[in-house]
């Protein structure tokens, strides 16, 4: 698994009715891109250093209207 800065990383629920939560990577701690990042969870606003499982998948970074800008590395 490899990442961006601005990557979203998605991780799914393990257990059934479970809910899927997903997260912008804001920081990486290798330069080659893989874990651990440092996430920021959408649905509760908290920053966390992840080492992400086989239950989750990273998304790259896409431009839409109301992002003009890729996250600033920290």
């Amino acid at each position: 698994m490899k990442a961006h800065v601005g990557d979203r990383l998605v991780m799914e629920g393990p257990h059934v009715g479970d809910h899927r939560r997903i997260g912008v990577i804001m920081e990486l701690r290798r330069e080659d891109g893989t874990p651990p990042y440092v996430v920021h969870w959408l649905d509760d606003d908290h920053e966390a250093l992840i080492f992400p499982g086989p239950d989750s998948r990273v998304e790259p970074w896409t431009e839409s209207p109301a992002e003009t800008q890729r996250p600033r590395a920290s």
